[in-house]
């Protein structure tokens, strides 16, 4: 029994279409920029002072005051200059903070996990600068790196999307506005 051809499925596309237009907007409200980067030796050890500009989009800015935490990663490798994509770096580290709204206190709170320290701040811009703000990160002792080889370090900030709460993720994993993560930038290691 041939009822004829089948409507098309339509319905399904528009409803798409629906959803990304109504994103679109918060698609090209952030980004993040890793601006400087520079390495000294302290102390016999290579150390990294580096300037990240964290431009959240609208969505994630309007989770961050709604009490979502927001976790930011930094990532930190050492590389030999000319290396083969299969050698291993010298060093390769990330680095893991927090900023998060405390509703009762009305302030920010910026936390390094590694280093277990928290800042607090009374407004929002502020909390982000800091965040930003890279200074005295140990790298590799001195003696770790071939005086005869030459290194890069490369670094790259990105807003880890796994950490947000589980009926935020689906979203969050769609919606351009929370792929938010800079391109690698490269400095040459040297004191």
């Amino acid at each position: 029994m041939n009822l004829g051809p089948k409507p098309p499925l339509r319905l399904p596309v528009l409803w798409l279409w629906a959803l990304l237009l109504a994103f679109a907007p918060a698609t090209w409200a952030g980004g993040i920029e890793v601006e400087e980067m520079q390495t000294r030796v302290e102390d016999a050890t290579y150390v990294l002072d580096a300037r990240i500009d964290y431009r959240l989009s609208d969505a994630a800015l309007e989770a961050l005051d709604n009490g979502v935490p927001l976790h930011l990663d930094v990532r930190v490798e050492i590389e030999r200059e000319g290396a083969w994509f299969w050698e291993r770096p010298l060093r390769d580290r990330t680095l893991s903070f927090v900023i998060r709204f405390l509703p009762l206190s009305e302030l920010y709170l910026v936390i390094d996990q590694e280093r277990g320290s928290e800042q607090s701040f009374a407004t929002r811009e502020a909390a982000i600068d800091a965040l930003g703000d890279l200074s005295g990160l140990p790298l590799v002792a001195q003696d770790a790196a071939d005086p005869a080889e030459s290194y890069l370090v490369q670094l790259r900030a990105s807003l880890d999307i796994g950490a947000l709460p589980l009926p935020l993720r689906p979203l969050a994993y769609l919606t351009p506005a929370w792929q938010l993560s800079s391109d690698w930038k490269s400095w040459p290691l040297r004191p």
